[in-house]
Parts: structure tokens; sequence; C-alpha cells
């Protein structure tokens, strides 16, 4: 198969071309050299053979020597006479034996003579280096020993100046103190210094620092200034958790802020789980389990003999085993919550809440998708009479039906749900009515089929909520947000969330003539209700509301004097004006997000103390004011 490779053509290639030199004739000449060096070999040793034989007989010439000789010129004498007797026979050209023997001798005399000359030069030259004629053995080899131990090319090996780790190549050059110096410590040498001068560790700047600071942003504990003694103590901990042997008699939230930051560093294993177990303890909070096993589960419930609260995350390995364990102990838990629990059986939680349902006042379950259903919430109104709070979240077997046993609980207080079944919207509205009067946080994430008559189920039957959630709604319209804080006996609240209520349509995502999702009438009844003690709003992605709506109700003379944490991300008709005027009338702001707004620019003055995340500029993702 013949390749035609066309590309740049070198300076090399055109001369071979030129010349007519092929590389197979380049193969030809190279394998003839190949052929003539071996041939040359085996002939050298050849003529090694023959004198090797001519040595062998070189010691009888002394016994027979005169009868060889004899012998040499009898037949020389008759070659002499038959070259007289007959002109046709020549005679022959070769020198006489004793000639060519004499010769071989005087070869290998001179060769010895070379041989020894050069045993003396080297026996010289180690005499003179350890002056010792006799050339010690045990002196040279101590000599060796003691000397420096030099790196051979391609090992690694420390510079004597910047201690900086390189590779050794045979171009290193040696140090004032016998080591080796690296290429830079060399180039330096090389210019005339005569000390080479140590490299300054450049700074790198606030990178470090920055990503620590963003980090503490999405914790939510970000705060100014010097840290508190606290705050580095517990670091300090967390930097040399293998030294610390037992956390002594901590305050709980201390224990908890020490929980928490070992987890968000994956430093939680059986090793350091034993120093938050105590027979004393009442609450544990496992924030990663990922590392722990069913044993390590066991172990914490056997030591911790009056735990009252238990709280894990990435419980992956809570499973049937441990709560066989807990339903056998004496203790009864006030408080369980469990993240990532997926090997708990139906079986097993029926059991648990029969047995130990009792005493429970909390009940949060996240990511137990397939044996946590309408069964074991029908339970929980005979088996949990203290139950005031539940959160069921990440769940895909719950359905309508089991939502609707919620509503024979009657001690709730506060229910969160995120349920990823559809469910239907009579469903919710059920469990409002069913529950609203005693609730005082009510929280439906992602219901996109929630509609209005959930918020009028809401107005007319919940009057003491504090707490508001209902999230990715693609039916409540906003004259249904408008008339739910139209006249509500409802207190203000604290905390709203109406993140991604709004109108979703492909083809036509920009106009909303039905007004779907919070708008600007619902947004301003909102903050003429709640404005005055609200402190966490967010409305992300609320994209229907108009500038004017923001503009009337953050105008100069309006304060919202508790409001800390604003988001407004994904309303495109936020600009630097909007923003100015959020700061001038929420004096206790702490953070306020506008992701996605583009015409919000770094231009805007931003207070002291406060957080603008999310402007679209070069600089980062939050800028922190100084005015």
């Amino acid at each position: 198969m013949v390749r035609n490779v066309t590309g740049p053509r070198s300076a090399l290639t055109s001369f071979l071309a030129a010349n007519n030199i092929s590389a197979q004739q380049i193969t030809r000449d190279v394998e003839q050299r190949r052929a003539a060096a071996a041939a040359s070999l085996q002939n050298q040793a050849q003529d090694d053979d023959d004198r090797g034989d001519d040595n062998e007989d070189e010691p009888q010439q002394d016994g027979d020597g005169d009868h060889r000789m004899t012998n040499a010129a009898d037949e020389t004498a008759e070659t002499t006479a038959s070259a007289d007797t007959s002109i046709d026979v020549a005679a022959p050209a070769t020198p006489p034996l004793a000639t060519a023997r004499q010769r071989a001798a005087e070869k290998r005399k001179a060769s010895k003579l070379a041989a020894d000359k050069i045993k003396a030069r080297k026996a010289a030259k180690k005499a003179k280096k350890s002056g010792d004629d006799d050339g010690d053995f045990f002196g040279d080899l101590a000599d060796l020993l003691d000397g420096p131990v030099v790196p051979v090319p391609g090992q690694l090996n420390n510079c004597e100046v910047c201690s900086k780790r390189f590779t050794v190549t045979p171009y290193s050059k040696a140090g004032p103190d016998g080591g080796l110096l690296c290429a830079a410590c060399s180039r330096n040498v090389k210019k005339g210094d005569d000390k080479p001068k140590k490299k300054v560790t450049k700074s790198t700047g606030g990178v470090g620092r920055r990503r620590a600071v963003q980090s503490n942003i999405m914790d939510g504990n970000y705060h100014r200034g010097a840290k508190s003694l606290l705050t580095l103590c517990i670091n300090t901990l967390v930097k040399n958790l293998s030294l610390a042997e037992d956390l002594g008699d901590l305050p709980s939230h201390v224990i908890d802020k020490i929980a928490r930051s070992i987890a968000k560093r994956r430093l939680l294993d059986p090793k350091t789980l034993a120093l938050f177990t105590r027979p004393s303890i009442e609450i544990l909070s496992i924030y990663d389990g990922a590392k722990l096993t069913p044993d390590d589960y066991i172990t914490v419930l056997m030591v911790c003999s009056n735990l009252r609260q238990l709280r894990v995350r990435n419980g992956i390995q809570f499973r049937d085993s441990v709560m066989t364990y807990l339903m056998g102990r004496t203790m009864s838990l006030e408080k369980l919550s469990l993240h990532g629990s997926n090997l708990i059986s139906a079986g097993h939680w029926t059991e648990y809440l029969t047995s130990k349902g009792h005493a429970l006042t909390t009940l949060q379950v996240y990511y137990t998708n397939e044996h946590f259903g309408d069964d074991v919430l029908a339970l929980l109104s005979g088996c949990c009479p203290k139950l005031e709070r539940l959160k069921i979240y990440s769940n895909q077997e719950v359905t309508s039906d089991g939502m609707r046993k919620l509503g024979d609980i009657k001690t709730l207080k506060h229910i969160s749900l995120h349920l990823l079944a559809p469910i239907a919207p009579k469903a919710h509205v059920s469990i409002i009515r069913d529950l609203g009067k005693n609730l005082e946080t009510l929280s439906l994430k992602a219901a996109p089929a929630i509609n209005d008559e959930a918020l009028t189920a809401i107005k007319a039957n919940c009057a003491s909520l504090t707490k508001l959630r209902i999230t990715q709604s693609e039916a409540i319209t906003d004259e249904g947000f408008s008339d739910l804080f139209t006249d509500w006996s409802n207190p203000p609240l604290r905390f709203i969330d109406f993140d991604k209520d709004r109108h979703v349509d492909a083809e036509d995502a920009v106009e909303n003539p039905n007004k779907i999702g919070l708008c600007a009438d619902g947004f301003r009844a909102l903050m003429a209700h709640s404005g005055r003690e609200l402190c966490f709003l967010y409305i992300s992605s609320c994209r229907s509301i108009t500038k004017q709506a923001f503009e009337e109700v953050f105008v100069e003379h309006k304060q919202y004097p508790k409001l800390q944490i604003l988001d407004i991300s994904f309303c495109g008709e936020v600009d630097d004006f909007v923003v100015g005027s959020v700061f001038r009338s929420c004096p206790k702001l702490r953070q306020l997000k506008v992701f996605g707004c583009m015409k919000v620019t770094s231009q805007v003055k931003i207070p002291r103390g406060t957080l603008l995340i999310g402007v679209p500029n070069a600089m980062g993702v939050e800028i922190e004011g100084t005015e």
C-alpha cells in the first residue's frame, strides 16, 4: 500500500531528493556497513586465534629446534635442485619460517611492555592520591564512605540555597557547601554572585481569602471584621483534630459549630465521632455520616443513653439493623431527622412509629423515596400524639391520598412538603382546611399544580402563620396573591418564599396576559401587609413584577426596618436605581441577590457591611459595600 503524504518540505528532504537519495538506498548502505564491520571483527578474532597457536608452539623450540632447522634446510635444498632441473616449477615467495616467528615474538613483547607501562601509571596515580605506594584498598574504601553522596542524574534532590525540590541533571552545579543547585540558583552563580540569593515567594494576592469569603457567604455565616475568639478556637481545633482527645463540657451551640466545621471539611469518621459521644449528651447532630457504618451508629446509641434529639445527614448506612437496636433501647427520641436513609424498610418504619412514636414531637425525613409512603403517613395520627413538626423532602412515594391523611394530625404546627409525585390541587386545599387553624409554618415546595383555591383556603383558615413558602407554581395568579394579602387577619409574616411562581410558556415566555404568578399588584399587597415585620423575602424569577412596582414599594419615605435578606434574581426590570432604592429603604439589609439582572452594574453605591451578590461583572460574584 503506497501512501501519498503531502505537506511542508524541510531542507533535508529537498537535499535528499536533489541528490537522488532514497530511504531504500540509505537502508542498503547501513546494512553494507554493518556487514563489513562484522567481517572485520571476525578476521580479527581469527588472527588472535592464530597468535594463540603460535604462543603454544614457541616453548618447544629448545628441544628439537636443530632437527626442524635441518629439515627446513634439506627442504630448501631439494626445492632449489628441483628448480634447476625443471624450469616450469616456480619458486615459493613466502619468507622463511624463522623470520615470521621472530616478528610475532617482537609484537608480543611490545604489547606486554605497553600493558606494564599502563599498570605502572595507574599505580603511580593511586599512590599519589593516597600517599601510599602500596595503594591501600581499605583506605580508598574509607575515603569513599566518608565523602558526600552525590545524587546521580535523574534523582530528586533539594537545592542547597532555596531548598526547592528539583531533578538532578548532568549539568547541575555544586553549591558552596558541597550540595547541588537548582537551575535558577545556578544561573545566579553563573552571573558572578558569590552567594546566590534565596528566592522570595511572591504573594498570591487574595485568591485564597476570596474563596473562603464566598464559602462563608454560601453557608450564611459571613461577617465583616476580625474573627471572634470562639471562631479562631474552633478553626484551630479542626486543623489539629488528630490531637484532640475530648471536647469537655462545652455548651451545646459550641459543639454544634464544631460539628458543622468538621463536616464541612469531610473529617467526620468513626475516630472523630467519638469526640461527640458521651453518656450525658442529649442533642447529637451528625452532619456528614458518609464514612460511618451501621456499627458506628449502634455505638452512638449505646453510649448516648440520654439522647433526646438525633439528626443525621448523609446517613446512608442508617439502616434496618440500627432501627432495630434503637427500638430495643429504653430511650425515646423526641426529635428524629434522617437524611438519605434509603435502606430503612417500610416495615421497620411501621415498627418504630408503633413502639417509639408516642414521644416524637419532630419528624424530618429527607431523600427516602421507596419505603416512606402513604401507609407510613397513615400511622402518624394514631402513633404520634405529640407530633408538632413534620417535614418530608424529596419524596416520590407520597401521593395525594397520603397527603390528605396528614389532615388527621391535629397537633401539627409546622409542615413542610416537597413531593415529587403529582399532587392534586384539592389535596393542598384539604390539608390547609384541616390544619390551618394551628399552623405557624406552611411550606409547599415544587408544587406546580397548586392554584388560587389554596390561597383562598389559607386566607380563610390560617391566622397564625409566620412562614409561608409556595414555589414553582404555574397556576396561581397575581389576583390570588393580591386577594390573599388584602385584609388578611394573619399577623405580618417574617418569612416569605414565592420563588419561581411565574408564567411558563415556551412559545411566549415574555408576555403574560393572564398574569400568572406573582406580578406587580400582588407584590404591592405583600409588602403593604408584611413589610414592617418581614425579615426574609425570596421572589426570584418572578419576572412579571414591573419596574414601577419596585419603585413604588421601595420609595424614599417607606422603610422596612427588619428586612435582612432579599432575593430578586432574574427579575429583568431591576436596575441600578431599584437597587439603590432597596438599600435606602432597608437599613438592616445584609444580602441582596441580583443574579440574572443584566441592567445592574458595578456603578451602584453599596452601603458598608452589605453584600450585593450576583452582579454580572468580571470582578466576581459578590461586592461588599464601603460607603
